[in-house]
């Protein structure tokens, strides 16, 4: 087993009297990715919140390795269109870095040509890449990437979820990825959990996907699809993870009029 980098234990919260949290464990170990996926409101955010000790618990209990550094990559970002700030600036601020190191910390994410650009100047797709830059100069031994993709269009989003698998493998952090996207989430995730205010389901997400509970939740239609896998292959898999060699599109398309599912496509 890899060494933990952070255990919660049965976190229970209610804020002003409604229940957001309930019995929630999770574990983060080096060199492992956790998807922590669920619809809005199911208490994701707060959870992180809980974790990172802005909130706490009513119940339960947060350990972190003691010395433990963490890099956060929050949600959202709201940066006032008439403030002066260049990515240099907003990279550094609570986190003095030389010039160098700033362009290297861009330049590891792909983005070291917007170093002097406006923050407000930049697209959806580099702003994700500058504030993981900004979390990476902390040098952390745990990143907490909450929403990643927002805001990102579907190349973009494979491409950021290529680039965090690489960041696991060359730097050997752990990595906390807050989703809705489970299908997007499962190439590079080593373990899921579905939370909805309590743990729904957890495992590898093969087996979250393929659980009662993931498929009432989102439903047995969405869930089959979100659970595909992103890949080349001329297959899809069903809803039990069988695989289901594809029509070629003449024949789908005539014959019947039948219709072959949307296949996915891996980038990794």
């Amino acid at each position: 087993m890899a060494e933990p980098l952070l255990t919660a234990e049965s976190i229970g919260l209610a804020i002003r009297g409604n229940p957001i949290l309930h019995d929630v464990s999770l574990r983060v170990a080096s060199g492992e990715i956790v998807a922590l996926i669920g619809p809005n409101g199911a208490g994701k955010s707060t959870l992180v919140r809980v974790l990172l000790g802005l909130l706490r618990p009513d119940s339960g209990r947060v350990w972190l390795r003691p010395g433990l550094r963490v890099g956060y990559m929050p949600q959202r970002l709201a940066l006032d269109d008439t403030l002066p700030l260049s990515v240099q600036r907003f990279v550094t601020l609570g986190t003095p870095a030389a010039r160098a190191r700033v362009r290297a910390a861009l330049a590891e994410v792909g983005a070291a040509h917007v170093l002097d650009s406006p923050v407000q100047a930049v697209s959806g797709g580099e702003l994700q890449r500058v504030m993981l830059a900004r979390a990476l100069l902390r040098e952390p031994d745990l990143l907490v990437l909450d929403e990643p993709i927002q805001g990102v269009d579907l190349n973009g989003q494979y491409e950021l979820y290529d680039l965090i698998g690489a960041l696991r493998r060359t730097r050997g952090c752990g990595i906390l990825i807050v989703s809705h996207e489970l299908h997007l989430v499962m190439a590079t995730t080593d373990h899921v959990l579905c939370l909805n205010r309590h743990v729904c389901c957890s495992g590898h997400p093969d087996h979250v996907a393929r659980d009662p509970a993931y498929l009432e939740l989102f439903g047995s239609d969405g869930a089959r699809r979100l659970a595909v896998y992103h890949h080349h292959h001329n297959h899809h898999h069903d809803l039990h993870g069988a695989v289901v060699p594809d029509l070629p599109l003449a024949s789908a398309s005539g014959g019947g009029g039948g219709h072959r599912p949307p296949v996915e496509q891996d980038r990794g």
